[in-house]
């Protein structure tokens, strides 16, 4: 048996990023079965076409599917993809042969994508706070519960610092114009 290619540190780790989803394995799976053209894949795998098109590029960027745009019969622009043939073994050895060529881009590249297991935490939602709006007049709740209208699923999140919700504003004054 010939000896597997050994890759630079920036190709192992687009490699093992690309296979470091599910979706991508499965991806893999369903064509080692033979080639297929997005929409079939898509509807194979129960994703939709732009999540698909998403994976596909990572795994093409790593280099483990190819794809090629072919005409239909009827004129209709078609991809279709394919695994690309490929062998790497992982030792201990391999490893630290790619480490050693790592590069700053590469490492940056890889720190891009979060790991699967910490996008769900993530994108946990925080403990509401009360409205202050809604606590000041008549009939307010108690400080520490908190009323289902006041809570945002996107509160906390980093992007949303600084701009206002427009619910907030909207029941700030109901509460002053009864």
């Amino acid at each position: 048996m010939g000896s597997a290619p050994v890759p630079t540190g920036d190709e192992l780790l687009r490699i093992l990023g690309a296979l470091g989803n599910p979706h991508r394995m499965r991806i893999i799976q369903a064509l080692t079965g033979g080639r297929n053209y997005v929409s079939r894949l898509a509807r194979d795998l129960g994703i939709s076409r732009p999540l698909l098109h998403m994976h596909l590029q990572r795994l093409e960027a790593a280099g483990l599917v190819v794809g090629s745009l072919e005409l239909s019969e009827d004129g209709k622009a078609m991809k279709f993809f394919e695994v690309a043939p490929f062998v790497y073994r992982l030792t201990p050895e391999a490893i630290a042969a790619a480490a050693a060529s790592l590069t700053e881009a590469g490492a940056a590249g890889a720190a891009a994508e979060p790991a699967p297991e910490a996008t769900p935490r993530s994108r946990r939602r925080r403990t509401p706070e009360p409205d202050p709006a809604a606590a000041d007049g008549p009939g307010a709740a108690p400080p520490d519960s908190v009323r289902p209208d006041s809570v945002r699923p996107d509160a906390g999140q980093p992007e949303d610092a600084g701009r206002p919700d427009p619910a907030d504003a909207a029941r700030a004054k109901r509460s002053v114009n009864p």
